[in-house]
């Protein structure tokens, strides 16, 4: 073996232990590029260091969307904003510069059925992993039965704390809860572990004087949406069904061409 070639291969070696993958790919490579266009060694360095940080970035940002669980069809590109209130509309920008993440401020949507409430939030969502924040969407009823085996194996404390890595976590339809006082008591005490620390997103059918349907007794309701209230941003998502209006274009099509 040549010396080239030794000292590649210890340079390759070197850099596989040092777990930089993207400038041992690289460094060969941008080296003809840096002795061609008279790059000093500093350019080059940094050149090399850029690569390895947006590759970084690229598989963090792949890998927490894998983790997110969002839906993958509820973007913000597939969002239909003309159809969102005015109010609602103005806020999406702000809320998805991801600073109310950051804040630990919490985001409840509110709207009848098939108002876009699951849509906005996971829209959100994928903005925010996009900026490298943490996100878990999980519908309400599925994430209450994980906190119940949880605690019925004495684990609860384990997984919230998993749940913590976390900087929001989306709980859709949370009116769809069922009415069990064990079911109760978990999701009211994730909600108190994240008071002020984590942020969550909600959506709900119900409002606010009906809550008392998923927290059963008067004090505990008032004590979930105090927490969850405090230092949130309320999104009410008023006007018709967008399922059942496009259910209905869909039929006016069909039967003019019929």
């Amino acid at each position: 073996m040549s010396r080239t070639n030794q000292s590649s291969s210890s340079m390759a070696l070197i850099l596989k232990s040092l777990k930089l993958p993207t400038v041992a790919a690289s460094y060969e490579e941008i080296a003809v590029q840096a002795v061609a266009d008279g790059w000093t060694h500093e350019n080059y360095l940094g050149h090399l260091l850029e690569l390895e940080a947006e590759d970084r970035r690229r598989r963090r940002i792949a890998r927490y969307l894998k983790n997110s669980k969002l839906p993958s069809n509820k973007t913000l590109a597939t969002l239909d904003q003309k159809c969102l209130p005015t109010k609602v509309a103005r806020m999406l920008p702000s809320l998805c510069d991801g600073g109310f993440a950051e804040r630990a401020e919490n985001i409840i949507a509110i709207g009848n059925p098939g108002t876009g409430k699951s849509h906005i939030v996971s829209a959100i969502g994928h903005e925010l992993v996009s900026k490298g924040i943490e996100v878990l969407f999980a519908p309400t009823f599925r994430l209450v039965q994980r906190l119940l085996k949880a605690k019925r194996d004495l684990c609860l404390e384990s997984l919230l704390r998993r749940l913590d890595r976390f900087a929001v976590v989306i709980l859709d339809d949370i009116g769809y809860v069922q009415q069990e006082r064990e079911e109760m008591e978990v999701l009211f005490t994730f909600l108190s572990e994240r008071y002020e620390r984590r942020s969550v997103m909600i959506t709900s059918n119900l409002v606010f004087s009906q809550w008392d349907k998923i927290f059963k007794d008067t004090m505990t309701t008032a004590a979930a949406i105090d927490r969850v209230v405090h230092h949130s941003n309320i999104l009410e998502l008023t006007g018709k069904s967008f399922r059942t209006e496009t259910a209905k274009a869909r039929k006016g099509k069909g039967a003019q061409s019929a």
